[in-house]
């Protein structure tokens, strides 16, 4: 299995732990009634995400902001495994987007301003690199 597969494997372990951090909170916040009904609009005052806290609300973002990321990076990993294209600077853009996405939930949690953009910025520009490197 090449570098970028094995990343590609954790950042989808991450995504099962990022699920957890932001679903357990929320359930205790909020009480199951709530998360496990239909959530259509008529039945709710406001939508379950503007009832939960501030640190839960961030979690839930930094967790659909993977799920965002995380497509880009699994497409960009599998075609550089696909293509045979793996190298030493593929493998170090796929460890620094693993890296900058595990550094990101905290920093997304906690209001990190500008860092939590920064994070999101690395993260992104090592899957683009990674795209460029398989064309070239």
């Amino acid at each position: 299995m090449t570098q970028e597969l094995v990343v590609l494997t954790l950042a989808g372990l991450v995504q099962v732990v990022q699920l957890a951090l932001y679903a357990v909170p929320a359930n205790l916040e909020l009480g199951v009634g709530k998360t496990l009904s239909p959530r259509d609009p008529e039945r709710l005052t406001k939508p379950l995400m503007e009832q939960v806290s501030t640190r839960t609300g961030r979690l839930a973002r930094a967790y659909q902001n993977h799920n965002e990321g995380l497509l880009l990076f699994a497409i960009a990993a599998l075609i550089i495994a696909v293509a045979d294209e793996s190298s030493w600077f593929t493998a170090a853009c796929a460890w620094v987007y693993l890296i900058a996405r595990i550094v990101y939930v905290p920093a997304y949690a906690n209001g990190w301003v500008p860092g939590r953009s920064i994070l999101f910025g690395i993260g992104w520009l090592s899957t683009v690199l990674m795209l460029l490197a398989a064309l070239f």
